[in-house]
């Protein structure tokens, strides 16, 4: 993510961020599959010392913070508003670009759910977890693959995030420094009334932080009557969510 693409998400999500967690429904069913998961491949009780990657409004955040003791929380966020994410579930905030932000030392824990795709070197962060846990350290991470947003791409709207990879991209990036313990993905769509509709859910996510240039009358007509023709069935129209994740443990 460069600077200026890091300045307009984070302008975007700063936008959203009263209307997120409301409306992301898709991103709170990645939250809880990304905790099941860990569960479900024998994730510990504990972590004594845990760092969310862009935890925006908490879908993740209340998750780990119902399902394990973590007595040394810590939680970064691109858009300084989710600091209330981090008050809400007693943890420290961290603020900015977690490319350029200190890391808390000693960790064993390092989370992020529908983050990562918004990075144009994602192989580079997981990097960057590796090297941050400790050894026994566990690593629960989702993004989005490629088949997200797959009817904009088709009209040609630039709105898709920069980093989405298939779920082996991720494991491959990891692979030697860490133990696999689980990889997975799914296909999701979500389903709207009008394409404008659309429009008003990636708004309202601030998903939209890539889209460039403005609406006029006859783009937004041309956009619509695309988006029926191509996608719309039984009056309805749909925009494809495709969760991807990674669980793994340090050597």
């Amino acid at each position: 993510m460069t600077a200026q693409l890091a300045d307009k998400v984070q302008r975007s999500f700063s936008r959203s961020f009263q209307t997120y967690n409301d409306t992301a429904s898709q991103q709170a069913w990645v939250a809880r599959k990304l905790v099941s998961e860990m569960r479900r491949v024998g994730a510990p009780n504990r972590f004594d010392v845990a760092f969310e990657l862009g935890c925006g409004t908490g879908h993740l955040t209340r998750l780990l913070r119902q399902n394990f003791d973590l007595p040394d929380f810590h939680v970064n966020d691109i858009a300084p508003q989710a600091r209330a994410t981090a008050d809400a579930e007693n943890a420290a905030f961290i603020a900015g670009d977690v490319r350029l932000v200190e890391w808390p030392a000693k960790l064993d824990l390092v989370a992020s759910a529908s983050m990562i795709q918004w990075m144009e070197d994602p192989a580079g962060l997981l990097q960057q977890v590796a090297e941050a846990l400790e050894p026994g350290g566990w690593l629960a991470i989702s993004g989005f693959g490629p088949l997200q947003y797959q009817e904009l791409a088709q009209i040609g709207s630039t709105a898709r995030a920069p980093g989405l990879c298939l779920p082996d991209a991720l494991a491959t990036a990891i692979d030697g420094p860490f133990k696999i313990l689980t990889v997975g993905q799914s296909v999701r769509p979500s389903y709207f009334d009008t394409p404008r509709d659309v429009l008003k859910h990636l708004r309202s996510t601030g998903v939209n932080g890539r889209a460039q240039g403005a609406w006029t009358r006859s783009t937004l007509a041309r956009f619509e009557a695309d988006y029926v023709q191509k996608f719309g069935t039984d009056g309805r129209v749909p925009l494809t969510y495709h969760p991807v994740w990674v669980i793994a443990e340090k050597r």
